[in-house]
């Protein structure tokens, strides 16, 4: 593992299981819908989490809807009542836009938004955009990037990060030179963006298919996950002339271990890596082929990771199943995340609508998963979430549900831990 010297050390994984707290218990919580969104012209199906500014607005995207059915980019403002207006800051699908904003927006440092869509642009396989603020509630796009050209990649799914610098890194799920997929960077010259492919994976033990988004850490250091063929978490670390060198922190191996980590990691102040995968596990569960794991990955001297399940998921009526995202680490170091499908309801189309959930290490006794609440989309209330969770100034939890809501088009919920 590198650490900000230039030295790539091999890898080694050990694979240990943590003594666990007995068994899920559930805590409901008061959940709140902030906004129900319909098949109108306000976007619906928010497939990505959210993020909010110094003064409490939500910011983020739809995958359909909108003035041309493509996808939006949207804000939430508290009204000072209680209740909360949405704005939409852009809608995707005109000529040579964007289209199907699957991942979330980020900020840079003067208060533009960015992100990206899974297609449109010029070669319809997705493209890199900013939004600028202008008076009042109007944002102007710029296309910065289209993705699909020659050897680069195709279908942008996971939301972006910075570095110091402003220059931002993701994923696209396709494309490359073997069609696998990439982590790519984007930076800006001379009043222009570049767009170059820092990793293009080539095999099934390189890793298939990133989908989530990256994180860095303190050295500067990316790390990732690719979804298929079980899955892996990776690393890549600058190195000298603009090479970054990847190394494979994990290959998961489907049964007991997981298998399909699809969202992004989140990070300690340790090194230590959190994150999900969609399936795996315990056997016994989802049938044979396991609910997926919430895992941790502890860095130690020599590159040597080591990795522990922190929580099988159960497909019974008191757990959560099917984590999609990544997770959400707070400042007391509980995890914070949710599930597709599980929990108590059964009033989804095909039974249950999903949890929230929290796990925290109990001294002596492992970790120990909450939860918070189930969805359920009877009435206007949420249902299936597919993101993950942010945590505001007040202390609540923000999400959204791609169903569910007034109009059954997905929502904006808060919750309070």
């Amino acid at each position: 593992m590198l650490r900000g010297n230039g030295l790539v050390l091999l890898t080694a994984v050990v694979l240990i299981f943590s003594g666990m707290a007995s068994g899920p218990y559930a805590a409901a919580q008061a959940e709140r819908v902030l906004h129900s969104f319909d098949s109108g012209d306000g976007g619906n199906t928010p497939s990505a989490g959210l993020i909010s500014d110094g003064a409490g607005n939500l910011y983020g995207t739809t995958e359909q809807g909108g003035v041309y059915g493509d996808g939006t980019v949207f804000k939430l403002t508290p009204n000072g009542t209680g209740g909360w207006r949405e704005t939409v800051l852009h809608h995707f699908g005109g000529e040579g836009d964007g289209m199907r904003p699957i991942g979330g927006v980020v900020f840079d440092a003067v208060g533009n938004l960015y992100g990206t869509t899974y297609g449109g642009g010029a070669s319809l396989e997705g493209t890199a955009f900013e939004l600028t603020p202008g008076e009042g509630d109007a944002w102007r796009e710029t296309v910065l990037h289209s993705f699909g050209s020659g050897v680069d990649g195709a279908w942008p799914t996971g939301s972006l990060v910075a570095d110091a610098a402003g220059n931002f890194y993701g994923t696209t799920v396709e494309g490359g030179s073997k069609g696998l997929g990439t982590v790519f960077e984007l930076s800006a010259s001379g009043g222009s963006w570049m767009e170059s492919v820092i990793h293009d994976f080539s095999s099934a033990a390189d890793g298939v298919n990133p989908n989530g988004g990256l994180v860095f850490d303190s050295a500067g250091n990316l790390y990732g996950t690719t979804f298929s063929g079980g899955g892996t978490v990776y690393e890549l670390s600058p190195a000298t002339g603009g090479v970054w060198a990847k190394i494979l922190v994990h290959a998961f191996s489907r049964h007991r271990d997981g298998s399909g980590p699809n969202g992004g990691l989140a990070i300690d102040g340790a090194g230590n890596l959190y994150g999900t995968t969609m399936s795996g596990g315990n056997p016994r569960n989802c049938g044979g082929s396991g609910c997926g794991t919430a895992f941790q990955m502890i860095p130690s001297e020599g590159g040597v990771w080591t990795e522990r399940i922190l929580h099988d998921f159960d497909d019974n009526e008191t757990d959560g199943y099917f984590p999609a995202a990544g997770l959400l680490l707070d400042g007391s170091g509980t995890l914070y995340g949710t599930t597709q499908r599980g929990g108590s309801t059964n009033s989804c189309d095909e039974g249950s609508c999903g949890t929230v959930f929290s796990l925290k290490h109990i001294a002596g006794a492992g970790w120990l998963e909450q939860i918070l609440f189930d969805f359920n989309a009877s009435g206007d209330n949420a249902a299936l979430p597919q993101a993950g969770l942010i945590v505001g100034a007040n202390g609540k939890l923000y999400g959204t549900t791609t169903s569910g809501g007034v109009f059954g088009d997905g929502t904006v919920f808060e919750i309070m831990p």
